[in-house]
């Protein structure tokens, strides 16, 4: 039965089967070879025509199927077996957080991070991993709600935008390493609302040991952080005034998250992510601008002559060209939507976790062709230099 210990699987299902203290379970960081669909699976109590109910949501990155059971029928022997490395269940007794890492498991107890009744609500409304319908200190400290807890107008797409984010990283967010914090380094952080909220959710909302790195340019907005670090006298984050390039974390960084960095810089994160060995990369690309001036076709001049349809053109092939190039260097890469383009016309997520062997042939040629045919030189094959190099060469 999957690869959790006895012992660990015991104390999940005792928790699961105590229907008066169970709260919420969540099973994510599926072990990489393994073959099923989902990438995390969460469980609740819901109340569905007045009986209990066990509700199970399962995720596979785009969609989530859901399922409700009878307590005496919910298939929690199946649940358990799942190749999850990662386990976190919430109780009134006190939480369980479970790793599984290269055949050991690790069983931790924690005080409990929720109290009160469950939410019972069968249809609720999405929960979000921040609510913007109640008044919250944190939300209040980084500015994006006023001390009435309403979300400045200027601040709800960003505010939609970063949840987003988060509920995309809850899913399929690496295990912590064993006896070490997971490191989280956030490229060209800007005014932080991205890396704030990562820290506050993982830390303090999941419980999770982590360490979080904002890194820009900005002199000014880096400035700004400390001091709002210093106020929430947060220890697990931190801020550092360097380029992407410059910048050296203090242990290679399990995750690497750039959220609308401008033009390069997504190009830049991505690449020191390759660099780092990083299991996790997520990046929502902003303006690109660096293809729109290589481009060259005469079969699709008339395609080029328009700038708006010159731009939207380049932009579609810088990201299928970071696609390529990541799943080149072994990661298993999808481009997908993360919010409505009525929040932002940036709307779209690169998101790419290793666990391919490099080097595949077949895609080296297709990136080989679209290049050549384009006549374009794209930044992060530039920026990847001898990593990718051996592994673009025909032979």
């Amino acid at each position: 039965m999957g690869s959790m210990e006895e012992e660990a699987r015991a104390a999940l299902r005792a928790a699961l089967e105590d229907e008066q203290a169970f709260l919420a379970l969540v099973a994510s960081d599926r072990e990489p070879a393994a073959e099923m669909p989902w990438v995390k699976v969460a469980v609740r109590p819901v109340l569905v025509r007045g009986r209990r109910r066990l509700q199970f949501s399962y995720f596979d990155g785009k969609q989530d199927i859901t399922q409700n059971y009878l307590r005496a029928a919910a298939p929690l022997d199946q649940l358990l077996s799942l190749p999850f490395r990662q386990w976190h269940l919430q109780s009134r007794a006190g939480d369980l957080q479970v790793r599984v890492r290269r055949g050991r498991t690790v069983l931790r107890r924690a005080p409990p991070s929720r109290s009160g009744e469950p939410d019972l609500a069968h249809d609720r409304q999405k929960r979000q991993p921040l609510s913007l319908q109640a008044p919250d200190p944190f939300l209040q400290a980084i500015g994006i709600m006023d001390q009435a807890g309403k979300v400045s107008a200027s601040l709800q797409a960003k505010a939609h935008q970063v949840n987003e984010f988060l509920r995309l990283l809850a899913q399929v967010l690496p295990a912590p390493p064993a006896g070490a914090p997971l490191g989280i380094v956030d490229c060209g952080c800007g005014s932080a609302y991205l890396t704030f909220a990562a820290y506050h959710y993982l830390h303090y909302r999941q419980g999770l040991p982590v360490w979080v790195a904002g890194v820009d340019a900005n002199e000014q907005v880096i400035a700004k952080c400390r001091r709002l670090c210093r106020e929430l006298g947060w220890q697990g984050l931190e801020f550092h005034r360097a380029q992407i390039l410059a910048y050296e974390p203090p242990a290679p960084p399990a995750v690497v998250l750039s959220l609308h960095a401008c033009d390069t810089a997504t190009d830049e994160a991505l690449a020191q992510g390759v660099r780092w060995g990083s299991e996790l990369m997520l990046a929502a690309p902003c303006c690109q601008h660096e293809l729109r001036a290589q481009l060259r076709s005469p079969l699709f001049r008339p395609l080029l002559r328009h700038g708006i349809l010159k731009q939207r053109t380049a932009d579609l092939l810088t990201d299928a060209f970071r696609a390529l190039l990541l799943r080149i260097m072994g990661y298993r890469t999808d481009v997908v939507e993360f919010v409505s383009p009525e929040h932002t016309s940036k709307n779209l997520l690169i998101r790419a976790r290793r666990g391919l062997p490099p080097g595949n042939r077949a895609l080296a040629r297709e990136y080989r062709e679209l290049r050549d045919f384009w006549g374009v030189q794209p930044g992060l094959e530039r920026l990847l230099g001898e990593q990718v190099r051996p592994l673009l060469d025909e032979g």
